[in-house]
């Protein structure tokens, strides 16, 4: 087992470690659900890929970290979780900061997964397109995930609060996408460099 093996193996099992905890008192099991389903939907269909299309080391610990952003706030809800209480205090904000904290890495993550694909499949042509259409792929999931509160209000009326987490924001969608948007521009300037060369790596196995 290599090094890379070894601590992608250490995330994954950091990352079942806190479903597991996540899902044993939550503060709203629904909400819990709601929050946790793309982790129970993205995990598997890692494990099934590894061999055969490996990610970047870098883009597997994005994930992870983005995995264990969704569960902590499925355990307590966004608008409970203690480090955005603390965030609240520090910066001085009226509302618990923590969903901006998701809707970030949902950008972040998206983009620098549909960056890996666009060089890795030969889909995009040219940097400057595959980082344009990245931030794209970005605002896309973003929007289907605004979609996604929306229609789980009308389903279920004032069950879904806890799920929006709006707490009175009435610019809530439109800073969420904001938010994800940032993500998105933040991880292609971060990580550009380092996802190419490890992109490059993986190809030449």
């Amino acid at each position: 087992m290599t090094r890379s093996d070894l601590r992608l193996l250490w995330l994954s099992l950091a990352v079942i470690a806190a479903l597991v905890v996540s899902g044993v008192q939550p503060y709203d099991r629904t909400t819990w659900m709601l929050e946790v389903a793309p982790v129970l939907v993205a995990m598997p269909i890692l494990v099934f890929t590894r061999e055969r299309f490996p990610l970047t080391p870098l883009l597997y610990l994005v994930i992870g970290l983005h995995c264990l952003v969704l569960i902590l706030g499925g355990a307590y809800t966004y608008a409970r979780v203690p480090l955005g209480y603390w965030l609240q205090d520090l910066f001085e904000l009226t509302r618990n900061p923590y969903d901006k904290i998701g809707h970030f890495m949902q950008g972040f993550t998206p983009a620098l997964l549909a960056r890996e694909l666009f060089m890795r499949n030969g889909h995009v042509n040219g940097a400057k397109m595959s980082a344009f259409l990245a931030v794209c792929v970005a605002l896309a999931v973003s929007a289907v995930y605004e979609l996604i509160e929306w229609w789980a209000a009308l389903l279920l009326g004032q069950g879904a609060d806890e799920f929006l987490g709006t707490q009175g924001d009435v610019w809530d969608t439109q800073s969420d996408m904001f938010l994800a948007l940032v993500g998105a521009l933040a991880a292609l300037a971060l990580f550009s460099r380092l996802q190419k060369r490890q992109v490059v790596v993986l190809q030449a196995r």
